[in-house]
């Protein structure tokens, strides 16, 4: 097991080596590019490779480092923002629903944290940038399409026990605490999930 571990890590490393070379102008792109390199990781988990003690002692240790780096004033400037806490939230998230969640609706609630959130993410950055506009913080309704869309996806995919009203039912309530703005999305998006479980399972 600790090989697929091993595996499923490297896939972040490798991606916040890589995004360095992307710059700080793409920050809000690099933040995402992280956000899909855990889909292995989660699949791992999925799947039975890895265990979620497993998973979510690795990942605090992500959590505990990029927390770090915040406190001390020496942000990764080119996907950590200053006094922007998300990428330690979604950590520290990720390794609750790995923990204390079902493998298989955890593997749900991480999917859409990983790719819905990184595909919104992309959506809204490219189109904030074309219309000229600054894309840092802003949300719009095309990235929330994509959200809808790619969680509907993995609901197909990993929640197969719901009927399809309940599939985009789920993916919308999800996007909708995405959406807001008062609690960050890291936060709210996992905890939305497991408030509705009881209504969807």
């Amino acid at each position: 097991m600790l090989k697929y571990l091993a595996v499923g890590v490297m896939f972040p490393v490798l991606a916040i080596l890589f995004t360095k070379y992307l710059g700080d102008e793409y920050a809000w792109i690099n933040r995402k590019i992280i956000h899909f390199s855990s889909v292995p990781a989660i699949l791992f988990f999925r799947e039975g490779l890895v265990t979620g003690k497993e998973l979510a002692a690795v990942v605090m240790l992500f959590a505990f480092g990029q927390l770090l780096t915040h406190l001390m004033n020496k942000e990764l400037s080119w996907y950590q923002i200053k006094n922007n806490y998300g990428e330690v939230f979604y950590c520290i998230m990720f390794s609750a629903m790995a923990l204390f969640m079902d493998v298989n609706y955890a593997s749900a609630i991480m999917l859409v944290m990983a790719v819905s959130d990184g595909i919104t993410g992309v959506l809204r950055f490219y189109y904030f940038k074309k219309n000229g506009f600054n894309v840092k913080l802003r949300k719009h309704w095309i990235g929330s399409v994509g959200y809808i869309v790619s969680a509907v996806i993995i609901a197909f995919l990993i929640l197969p026990q719901l009927n399809f009203l309940m599939k985009i039912a789920w993916s919308i309530i999800l996007m909708l605490a995405e959406y807001q703005k008062v609690i960050d999305d890291n936060v709210a998006v996992p905890v939305v999930a497991v408030l509705i479980k009881p209504l969807f399972l």
